[in-house]
């Protein structure tokens, strides 16, 4: 008869990595600091917004969704388009996040208004757009914010 002994409960926790694209030097290593963690999932949320469509090679569906919206007028429908686009770009194509939240406030809002999981404010002299998505990671109790101002480039 076959006994099974075991020595104690393993817990594995998993882990993410990613290289840091601001490419700053380790002070001591003088190597390329690593984003871990938290760190590498914000990353990953904000390089996925500000993905177009073919500009990842071999992938041309993923598409942050945000681009097309930013030549437009400012207006709550417009903001609203860009609360949806972030959560569908990452409900699509970021696994390891939940969306929370969204506030959606414009220039002229006082207190705003809630509507989905992102906070999301104009700025009429800069032409752009102040997101806040609010979101956490898969089996992590923790909310955690990523704050961007979304602009068009040309």
């Amino acid at each position: 008869m076959a006994v099974i002994h075991q020595t104690g409960l393993s817990t594995h926790t998993r882990g993410w990595a990613d290289l840091d694209l601001d490419f700053t030097a380790h002070p001591v290593t003088k190597d390329i600091v690593r984003k871990i963690n938290v760190e590498a999932i914000k990353r990953s949320v904000r390089n996925l917004i500000q993905t177009n469509k073919y500009d990842k090679k071999f992938h041309p569906e993923v598409d942050g969704g945000v681009t097309r919206h930013l030549f437009g007028l400012a207006t709550a429908a417009t903001k609203h388009d860009i609360a949806e686009a972030i959560k569908v770009c990452l409900q699509n194509y970021e696994p390891r996040v939940v969306v929370d939240r969204v506030n959606v406030r414009g220039n002229d809002d006082e207190a705003g208004h809630t509507q989905s999981d992102l906070r999301i404010t104009g700025n009429i002299d800069r032409n752009g757009f102040n997101v806040s998505i609010f979101f956490r990671i898969i089996n992590s109790p923790e909310p955690i914010e990523i704050s961007l101002f979304l602009e068009r480039i040309r």
